[in-house]
């Protein structure tokens, strides 16, 4: 299984690290869309905050190739 990445706002990414989570804090639109172009490795899994996935758009939760993307409830 690949990695899981969790990105976004650091107050709601940060308690995934516990659980074996790569997360990536990320508070502007800028950082975040920086953040996403820089994925790379074995992610195949990327769990993004609303404020995340909202900056990305909604083609990035529709896609079907890796890594698959998520939007966490708010």
């Amino acid at each position: 299984m690949g990695l899981i990445v969790v990105l976004g706002e650091s107050v709601r990414v940060q308690g995934y690290a516990l659980a074996g989570a790569k997360t990536i804090v990320a508070e502007t639109p800028d950082e975040v869309v920086h953040a996403w172009e820089a994925l790379d490795g074995p992610v195949t899994l990327v769990v993004l905050t609303a404020f995340a996935a909202e900056t990305l758009g909604g083609a990035v939760l529709t896609r079907t190739r890796e890594p698959l993307a998520v939007r966490m409830t708010s």
